[in-house]
Formats: structure tokens, sequence, C-alpha cells
């Protein structure tokens, strides 16, 4: 018996909404751009924020891939813009986080060069997001001074001039409407809790990263409530 086409539509329509209950979720896309704090030198690879930031939505139930990173220890603002010209990157970007200066500061680069530099890094993160603001997302520089590596040496003055590169990176932040999350205090626990510095002496364990990826993950929750 022929099949009326009113039937045969109803069929067809329910079939491709059927299937539609099992395609995979849209997976948001995230972009890490920055240094040995990026990369997270001496822990493991799902210890640095970036991945702590994906475990932690994921746990929220959002669908997100795991994160592109572009960060080597040691990197500068001007060795980070070499690396991304060299670079071709599937744009734009759900997310992208931006933390770069705490070498400018150790190399004792000039705060007037960072603040160039860093404006036109931002700019390139603003537009690796498809030119959403409200989807960058910059982290302050932490401070190594409280750190056993800086034993021996100013601690003050460190702090100091931490917080002037921070200044300059809040001020540039601010000024291009992006979320900054400043994770400098948290960093200077570490004087007192030994438990937030990795084994290096230096960087971050992944206790610490895990507070940074908290915020970090709450900002991205926010923005895609939206």
């Amino acid at each position: 018996m022929n099949m009326p086409l009113r039937s045969i539509l109803s069929l067809i329509i329910f079939l491709l909404t059927s299937s539609c209950g099992y395609m995979q979720p849209t997976s948001f896309s995230y972009l890490a751009l920055g240094d040995s704090y990026t990369i997270g030198e001496s822990v493991p690879l799902q210890k640095n924020f970036p991945y702590q930031t994906v475990a932690l939505l994921k746990k929220k139930g959002i669908a997100v891939a795991e994160p592109s990173i572009i960060a080597k220890t040691g990197w500068t603002t001007d060795e980070l813009q070499e690396a991304l010209a060299q670079t071709r990157l599937a744009v734009p970007f759900d997310f992208v986080t931006l933390l770069i200066g705490v070498n400018n500061q150790y190399r004792g680069r000039n705060t007037d060069e960072y603040a160039q530099q860093f404006e036109q890094l931002l700019q390139q993160a603003i537009d690796y997001a498809g030119g959403k603001t409200n989807r960058v997302i910059v982290l302050s520089i932490p401070d190594w001074g409280v750190t056993p590596f800086a034993a021996g040496r100013d601690r003050t003055k460190i702090a100091a001039e931490i917080n002037a590169f921070n200044s300059i990176n809040q001020q540039i932040s601010n000024r291009y409407k992006v979320h900054y999350i400043n994770i400098t205090p948290l960093t200077r626990e570490a004087q007192t809790y030994k438990g937030l510095v990795a084994k290096d002496g230096l960087h971050p364990s992944g206790k610490d990263y895990a507070r940074w990826a908290a915020k970090v993950a709450l900002v991205m929750q926010e923005e895609l409530k939206k």
C-alpha cells in the first residue's frame, strides 16, 4: 500500500529531528598565549591552568576542546609575537587567554617597550577571538620573588617591578574592555605556603594553577550563559 505524501514527509522530519539527538554537541575552542606560566613548567601537562580550566568546564557539562597553547618558558612579549607571526591558527577561537611579561621584568626590559608590545599582543588576541573582547581574558603576572628561587635577591624590588608591569597590562586591558584576572595576590601566598610552588622552586604548582583555572572557568561560564 502506498504511503500518503504527508506521512512520508512526517517520517522524514521525525528521522531528521531524532538523529539530531545523537549529534556531537558544539565544542568550544580555547587558545592560551603566554610563557612558562601558561605551559605549566615543572608540572604535568594536565595540571597547567589551561588544561585545568577545560577540565572544570567539562565537569559542568560544557563541551570544550582541549586547549591550543602557544607558549614557551622564557618568552618575552616580542618573542611571543615572533612565534605568532610564524604560526597559522584556525581562527576564530571561542576564548583566548593572555599571560605574558614576567621575562620582560626578569631581563630588565623597560616598561615602555612592554606597554607597546603587550597592547599589540592583546589586539592579536582579540582578533583571534573574532573581535569579541568579552571572550578575551588577561591574567596578571605572578610574583616569582616570593619563591625559593629568589632567595638572596631583592624581593621588595621584584614585587615593585611586577606591580609596575601589572599596572600597565591592567590599564591596557581595561581600555580594550577585556576580562582581567588578578592572580598575583594568590601567587604571593607561596611565601608562606610552599605547596603552591612546583618542585623546581620557581614556578607555581598544580594547586596554584587550579585556583587560576577556577577563576578563568568562571568567566568563561558566565560568557557562555550570555
